[in-house]
């Protein structure tokens, strides 16, 4: 799978854009809300708004500490330069955002290599942390880290279960690596499940969240783990130049997705459940049942490719990503209302019938 491909210059005008749950926008509300942050000196542990983030985001996901960074990328980097050496190896999911989606960062930035693992959903099991881990020596890379991605964007936002999270993390404490947990839509995880946020993240070492996907945030994520780990990652953040000054603006935002935005996203798991049972009755179309706010579905079945039912959309309003060679992805987001999706539905059933 590859990441989604954005529409090119000239595209049409976007009547419903389920491209990505990062389209969405600030309310007017928010934009008070950073309006009025009280701010300060974010690099020097100055900034009232971003200490307020971080003590809440660290107790939400029962962690001592934590930082705040511009972007989940950022978050990903960061914790696997703390957690590894030139040389180690990561085990990642094969279609992990660590390995589709951040331009070979882990290779380039830590000298670290991802070893894919397999599974379906885009989870993979302990079983397959200790085959991994199997027969290590000399010979081979160490492997330091294991990394999971909650929920499963390329497995269809699929919500990993407690039981697993809590069984790789074990598996790989027994063989003696570290544990990290990409947490771009945590939230959505938790809101689903019922799972409070800190026993999702009880087993790992280091886990973020996301402001910026489905929260309505601008800007930012929150990585956390133990004081130590916090301590050490900050030295990686003023090299890659993610210390900033007057960052409680940011905050302030994230802040107020924490208190209106988080029950909420239950919306967009609903209306991402309309949208698949709509689409299932095109023709042409094989539609995954959604576990939370991503929509996948293939279109091998009217003959074209993901890229050309793509255009054919966009000529009708709606945007889509292209996730694959035949894989179509929909996202619902908060800017996504019910009539929305009724459109999305008549206008990608057009599209699909054109072709």
């Amino acid at each position: 799978m590859s990441a989604p491909r954005p529409p090119g210059p000239g595209a049409p005008a976007v009547r419903v854009d389920l491209y990505s749950d990062t389209r969405s926008r600030p309310s007017e509300a928010m934009r008070a809300a950073m309006m009025a942050a009280d701010v300060g000196d974010e690099q020097a542990g100055l900034d009232p708004s971003v200490n307020a983030l971080c003590a809440r985001v660290a107790s939400l996901l029962g962690k001592p500490a934590a930082m705040f960074l511009p972007s989940g990328t950022m978050c990903n980097e960061i914790a696997i330069l703390t957690h590894c050496r030139p040389g180690d190896e990561v085990l990642a999911h094969a279609d992990a955002h660590i390995i589709t989606a951040e331009g070979g960062a882990p290779a380039a930035l830590a000298g670290v290599r991802v070893h894919p693992l397999e599974g379906e959903d885009g989870q993979f099991d302990a079983a397959a942390v200790g085959d991994a881990a199997y027969a290590r020596g000399r010979y081979s890379a160490t492997r330091r880290l294991v990394c999971a991605e909650q929920t499963a964007n390329v497995g269809g936002g699929a919500v990993w279960p407690l039981a697993r999270l809590d069984a790789v993390a074990a598996a790989a404490r027994a063989e003696g690596m570290a544990t990290h947990m990409d947490g771009a839509r945590l939230f959505n995880a938790t809101v689903a499940s019922g799972v409070d946020p800190a026993a999702m993240a009880a087993g790992w070492d280091s886990v973020w969240v996301d402001f910026t996907k489905g929260l309505g945030a601008p800007i930012g994520a929150v990585l956390a783990g133990s004081t130590q780990f916090i301590d050490d990652a900050w030295r990686w953040k003023q090299r890659l130049g993610g210390a900033m000054r007057q960052a409680g603006i940011a905050a302030a935002g994230c802040l107020f997705a924490l208190d209106h935005h988080v029950a909420r996203l239950a919306e967009d798991h609903r209306r991402a459940a309309r949208l698949a049972a709509g689409l299932a009755l095109v023709p042409g179309l094989t539609v995954a049942g959604p576990a939370t706010n991503l929509v996948y579905f293939d279109v091998r079945g009217l003959g074209c490719d993901a890229a050309g039912f793509a255009a054919r959309a966009a000529e009708r309003g709606v945007a889509v990503s292209v996730m694959g060679r035949f894989a179509v992805r929909a996202v619902t987001y908060l800017d996504i209302d019910d009539a929305a999706i009724e459109t999305a539905i008549r206008m990608l059933g057009a599209a699909a019938a054109a072709i």
